[in-house]
């Protein structure tokens, strides 16, 4: 149970902070993809909500762009690994779904269609 919630309040506070980040940081490849994007998660909903983020961060301001897209990828990860694991798994979608939800402000706030 312990390890079920610290899960999902990881992945919310990933949610928050990618949300609310503000930091200056260089980016020399804003133009270049993902190189993860392409890999599933395997849980619906959370490869949905991966779509969702990639496909918002030519939108996201220079600024904060390379942070976005590090914490898109850091966060891909995380759930692959979570997904491989039996003891997590089944929390996985719901996680993936309360993520989307709170997400949702910080995409119409770069203009992004969720």
């Amino acid at each position: 149970m312990l390890r079920k919630s610290l899960l999902i309040f990881s992945i919310l506070c990933v949610a928050i902070l990618i949300g609310c980040s503000k930091t200056e940081t260089s980016n020399s490849n804003s133009g270049s993809t993902t190189a993860s994007s392409g890999d599933k998660v395997g849980i619906p909903e959370c490869d949905d909500y991966l779509t969702k983020y990639e496909s918002c961060t030519p939108k996201v301001p220079e600024a904060g762009r390379a942070a976005y897209k590090s914490a898109g990828e850091q966060l891909r990860a995380s759930w692959k690994k979570a997904a491989a694991e039996p003891t997590t798994r089944g929390s996985l979608a719901a996680a993936c779904k309360q993520a989307t939800e709170t997400q949702a402000a910080a995409w119409k706030m770069y203009g992004c269609a969720n």
